[in-house]
């Protein structure tokens, strides 16, 4: 009963933001209306408009739905590349020692790099290419999903992993029975942290690069018909995207392992 309270409360939240969102744009559309006479549009506006892409109308000679999967695909692949890829060197940098004294200062240095200023690399690696926008978002990734992963691993207690060996584990059975379960808040945390920069650098990434579809490149090409309430409407999708996988994805991931591994028992002893 009190977990259905719980979900029926953030949901009530939940609307209760989006309307006030909502009502403040609304608010500064017609203050930019009445103060620069410049037509902003209304979310009445972006809906309306929303509606006829999403009824067929073509958006740059492609449907919005066909922009919705060309960024969703290059936003899947670069994270499945970047994710398995730090979670990777997270486990095997997680042991310390050489790997991670060679290693570590090096993914750190990627963390403090912008994602849209792999663009220069990436055109150099790929040219106007798919794999550009891949690139820029596996690049974005990476890091924090490794230094994560490897938070994660160091701070599982060893008396686990020492009693673990003693009963014979070792190898990938240590790592999937010992290492991974403990490292798991802190891999989602990575994922999710990962996912949402993968996702904006995408946008950006798309804009600059002009894959000819895409959201992104929707967004920055509307100006040139002057067609802006496409392009609130795509930022509108943008939204809905994000928080689908927030709430439809990883929330339901966290509050499963932590029912599964009993997190919040641990959480709530001294």
């Amino acid at each position: 009963m009190t977990s259905s309270s719980s979900r029926a409360r953030r949901r009530i939240y939940l609307l209760g933001a989006l309307a006030l969102g909502a009502i403040a744009w609304h608010l500064l559309a017609v203050a930019v209306a009445h103060l620069r006479g410049v037509s902003f549009p209304t979310p009445l506006e972006t809906l309306s408009r929303l509606l006829e892409l999403l009824r067929g109308r073509l958006l740059l000679d492609h449907s919005l739905v066909r922009h919705l999967a060309d960024s969703l695909v290059r936003w899947c692949i670069g994270f499945a590349f970047a994710s398995t890829a730090g979670i990777g060197y997270g486990l095997l940098a997680g042991g310390g020692g050489a790997r991670k004294g060679l290693t570590y200062p090096l993914v750190q240095g990627l963390q403090l790099i912008p994602g849209l200023a792999w663009i220069p690399v990436a055109l150099l690696l790929f040219g106007i290419d798919e794999r550009t926008t891949v690139f820029i978002i596996a690049m974005t990734v990476f890091p924090p999903v490794a230094m994560n992963v490897l938070a994660g691993v160091e701070s599982v207690d060893a008396t686990y992993l020492r009693a673990a060996r003693m009963l014979g584990a070792k190898g990938w059975t240590l790592t999937g029975r010992v290492l991974l379960p403990g490292a798991l808040p802190y891999i989602l945390s990575g994922l999710r942290i990962g996912l949402g920069n993968g996702w904006r650098v995408l946008l950006a990434a798309e804009m600059v690069v002009g894959s000819g579809t895409g959201l992104g490149y929707s967004i920055i090409q509307a100006r040139w018909t002057l067609d802006y309430p496409a392009a609130f409407a795509c930022l509108l999708v943008i939204l809905a995207v994000g928080l689908t996988t927030e709430h439809l994805v990883f929330a339901p991931l966290e509050r499963w392992t932590i029912a599964r591994w009993r997190l919040g028992d641990a959480r709530r002893s001294p």
